[in-house]
């Protein structure tokens, strides 16, 4: 009789499932990749042991790390006259390309670079980075959030973004690992990555693209990232901080990291998310106390009653759009409204369409035929071998560099909610230099901030996952304050 009422438990999970993927398929992304390796790691932990083997295995590659490697391409080689359907008024130049990592693979990954639309000399240089694993910096990041176009719902149009990033500095989107986006390698084994050697080709991609483009070379740098890129971030900065310490002629001047909805702790990433779905009444009560009691979401594995109860907290939510609560969902016909935020939830459809055309990829300097670009590799996530699970004290060894620490959370995501962000940083247990308070945008609270020692938490209200594109305003506010080191105004301006 158990047995039977599994099986019928199983069957409905796995309708719902299939449900919830034709329904949302059209705007998967690297939320939708970053559940599945949450759950993937849930249903296995590794031990210390097979973690150790899989470095080993990868250590085999590094001899190019931060090594100069001759390159096909130059910086007027990939300067772009004129995108696609990109409209009047640009004021900035763009450069798009390859920069090899790794000559005897035939590893290139792939870039795009806009600089700012003022004095641009006299500007920052920023690295925007996205997670999954596995999904692309320009064409989340860059096409949809804070690059200086976004792709109109024709897929073949651009208009510019108001609120831009490149307003206030020169933005870096780089496409990592190879086979992410256009960027790609000639040796298969390559898509086989992890967390290290991700960090390694970052960081080899970085030195030989200021070969290209020397101007940029001990300028104010920055890394900015969001989702899984809560690794991404501070394990390259953490690279890019020790070859400093050895190379006297090191020219990546790291002023500070910021990480947006970002996975950085899987135990708090289980505990909040939960705890997130109560407190935002998607789940029941009683379903939520059942986690509660059961889940121990430290040990290594967990129990079958934390399953059950985990099963039905998952079914209970429903098909409701996981990058943004309160938000419609794609290809819902009956549905036609924007969110509150204003963003479309279908933008993922129109930069595919976009991204996937021949006059666009050659425009960006892609090499070889027509690619098949995809928002996310499956197939990169599928395989994703290192993955601590928690990268805390990596942010504490940055906190203590000297450097410019944020994290900063959208509050209306579940994916990564802004409760698995506060319970992460309850585990570092800094001092608080100025207490939790409101800041404003354009006359309304935009969220709220708080400073640590060493650590600054900002929320941006009303924003799902992917912050500089719900809130686009209130999210240059934020970047705004990051890079000139002073905190979110507390005033109405």
């Amino acid at each position: 009789m158990a047995r039977n009422k599994m099986k019928v438990s199983l069957i409905m999970s796995l309708c719902l499932l299939l449900c919830l993927i034709n329904i949302q398929q059209c705007h998967g992304g690297e939320g939708d990749v970053l559940l599945k390796l949450l759950e993937t790691r849930q249903m296995k932990k590794r031990s210390a042991n097979e973690v150790d083997e899989v470095a080993a295995k990868e250590r085999h590659v590094n001899s190019a790390l931060g090594s100069i490697i001759p390159q096909r391409g130059s910086k007027e080689d990939d300067k772009i006259s004129e995108l696609p359907g990109q409209p009047r008024g640009v004021n900035f130049d763009q450069y798009s390309g390859y920069v090899t990592v790794d000559a005897d693979a035939g590893k290139a990954l792939f870039y795009y670079f806009t600089e700012s639309t003022q004095d641009p000399s006299n500007k920052p240089l920023v690295l925007w980075l996205n997670g999954g694993p596995g999904c692309s910096s320009f064409g989340n990041g860059g096409m949809a959030e804070l690059g200086p176009f976004r792709v109109n719902n024709d897929g073949k149009t651009l208009s510019l973004n108001e609120f831009a990033w490149n307003n206030l500095a020169n933005v870096l989107f780089l496409e990592s690992p190879a086979g992410v986006g256009f960027s790609y390698s000639n040796r298969s084994s390559d898509y086989v990555t992890g967390d290290k050697q991700t960090s390694e080709d970052s960081y080899t991609f970085l030195i030989n693209w200021m070969e290209r483009f020397p101007e940029y070379k001990n300028k104010k740098f920055y890394i900015a990232g969001e989702s899984y890129a809560g690794h991404y971030v501070p394990q390259l900065a953490q690279l890019i901080l020790s070859h400093k310490k050895t190379d006297p002629n090191h020219v990546l001047n790291l002023q500070g990291i910021a990480t947006g909805n970002a996975f950085i702790d899987i135990e708090t990433q289980n505990r909040g998310s939960y705890d997130f779905y109560w407190s935002h009444a998607l789940v029941s009560d009683e379903v939520h106390e059942g986690i509660v009691l059961n889940c121990n979401f430290s040990a290594p594995s967990l129990s079958d009653s934390c399953y059950e109860y985990k099963k039905q907290a998952d079914f209970s939510r429903g098909d409701i759009y996981y990058y943004d609560i309160y938000a419609p969902l794609c290809g819902t016909p009956q549905n036609t409204s924007l969110p509150i935020s204003g963003y479309d939830p279908c933008t993922s459809d129109y930069v595919d369409s976009y991204l996937n055309t021949a006059e666009v990829q050659e425009a960006l300097h892609v090499r070889g035929i027509t690619q098949e670009w995809v928002s996310c590799n499956s197939s990169i996530h599928a395989s994703w071998q290192d993955s601590p699970d928690t990268v805390l004290p990596i942010f504490q060894e940055l906190m203590q560099s000297g450097i410019r620490v944020w994290i900063y959370s959208g509050d209306t995501d579940y994916i990564v909610s802004v409760t698995t962000s506060r319970y992460a940083i309850d585990k570092i247990k800094t001092s608080i230099k100025k207490s939790w308070y409101p800041w404003y945008f354009e006359g309304e609270v935009g969220g709220y901030a708080v400073a640590y020692q060493n650590l600054t938490f900002v929320t941006v209200r009303g924003s799902g996952h992917f912050v500089p594109g719900y809130q686009p305003g209130r999210a240059l506010t934020l970047f705004s304050s990051f890079i000139s080191g002073t905190l979110p105004p507390e005033y109405h301006i």
